[in-house]
């Protein structure tokens, strides 16, 4: 499928069921990666999905690219993000999935989110802004970062949001601890979710894959 010039680097994977408003699966890399990542998936989740995943704006020196900058020797620390790089990126893609939605044909209303690490934290902070945008997120191996999520909701809008979040008990780079935090955020809010946790470290196992599967499918998009 012929890839359309927007705002962000960007591969794209049409539906192999052809609809003429297909559902629309943004994917959001990891810190220090590139928008292949993720994207190594997208056969197996296309079914119904027109698939596009980003490419993060900034370079990294050593190669790859973020979201925004991490203070490592700040790690779990206040300073370990840089909030106002965050709060841009946020901005980033909300203007690209309205552009994503309209060059490639999608359902403005069928519109899911897919993150790892880094690229969850900005999902889960893209759909709590604007909630009635997207139909569910896939959050993996991230957290609720509150310096760019809301305060406040309107219980209304949160209404048809869904999360499958996973988390590896073993992850090194992002505690546990976290995605068990961020998940009562949601508990609070009852906004649906399914958490799962593996005995893994920071990334996406086979059984965990398996499991985005079998949710996806069970909501109809697979």
């Amino acid at each position: 499928m012929q890839k359309k010039n927007l705002s962000l680097v960007h591969e794209v994977m049409a539906p192999e069921q052809a609809s003429e408003k297909p559902p629309l699966l943004i994917m959001l890399h990891g810190f220090g990666s590139h928008e292949q990542d993720l994207f190594s998936m997208a056969p197996m989740l296309n079914t119904k999905f027109m698939i596009v995943s980003a490419r993060a704006p900034l370079t990294l020196p050593w190669g790859g690219f973020a979201w925004y900058e991490i203070n490592f020797e700040e790690l779990g620390g206040g300073k370990m993000s840089n909030i106002p790089q965050a709060r841009d990126s946020v901005g980033r893609i909300e203007t690209f999935v309205k552009e994503a939605q309209e060059a490639y044909g999608a359902d403005p209303d069928n519109t899911w989110l897919m993150g790892f690490s880094q690229g969850c934290i900005l999902s889960y902070a893209v759909a709590l802004r604007s909630p009635q945008n997207f139909k569910g997120v896939l959050a993996l191996s991230g957290y609720i970062l509150k310096d760019i999520t809301p305060d406040h909701f309107n219980p209304s809008d949160l209404q048809n949001l869904d999360f499958f979040v996973s988390h590896g008990i073993q992850d090194e780079v992002l505690p546990v601890e976290w995605a068990r935090e961020s998940v009562k955020v949601l508990e609070q809010l009852h906004i649906r979710h399914q958490y799962n946790e593996y005995p893994m470290g920071h990334g996406v196992n086979p059984q965990c894959f398996d499991d985005l599967k079998d949710w996806l499918s069970d909501k109809g998009m697979l």
